[in-house]
């Protein structure tokens, strides 16, 4: 199974790149990270895959996020927070408003975010993984490596909360299998 996962990150690193400057993490953590953060990156766009468009607008409650907008969350702010915590940009959010996105156009969104984070990972230098920031919720200072976690947890929160909009519309979330 472990050989699956490896083929499978292999090859989906092999299209991402094609025709592309092959990325080659500069660190030893974001050599190993990247591997992570792909397969990662990939079940959230087979989540969005598995609902269909006309479900997008889809949600369990009126206080709820959409299906829709929980994609879009995922794609816009996996930029937005990799700019912000892990490069230390000043970002405004913007988010894109969902209800006037095609199911297309919200995975395309997604796919440019998470190309967007897989650069960060392959360019980053080790002085700049070393460096403090200051999360903006918690107050809590941690290192800029550390805030790759923070932005692939943020993600996994809303692709968990997608598969359970999957569940409640009798759709099987796909597999993880990392």
């Amino acid at each position: 199974m472990k050989n699956l996962v490896l083929i499978i990150v292999v090859i989906f690193c092999t299209v991402m790149t094609y025709g592309q400057t092959e990325i080659v993490p500069k660190t030893p953590f974001t050599k190993t990270y990247l591997a992570v953060w792909l397969a990662a990156s990939e079940h959230s766009l087979d989540v969005a895959k598995a609902m269909p468009e006309e479900l997008y607008s889809y949600k369990p409650t009126a206080v709820s996020k959409s299906f829709g907008e929980q994609m879009v969350h995922i794609g816009y702010t996996v930029e937005l927070l990799t700019k912000r915590y892990v490069q230390g940009m000043e970002v405004k959010p913007n988010t894109p408003d969902a209800l006037k996105m095609t199911k297309a156009e919200i995975i395309e969104l997604l796919q440019n975010g998470f190309a967007y984070t897989t650069n960060v990972i392959g360019t980053i230098e080790q002085e700049q993984l070393d460096e403090s920031c200051v999360m903006y919720h918690s107050g809590n200072i941690v290192s800029r490596a550390f805030a790759f976690f923070y932005v692939q947890d943020h993600m996994t929160n809303h692709r968990a909360k997608a598969n359970l909009y999957l569940r409640m519309n009798n759709i099987q979330p796909p597999e993880y299998t990392w």
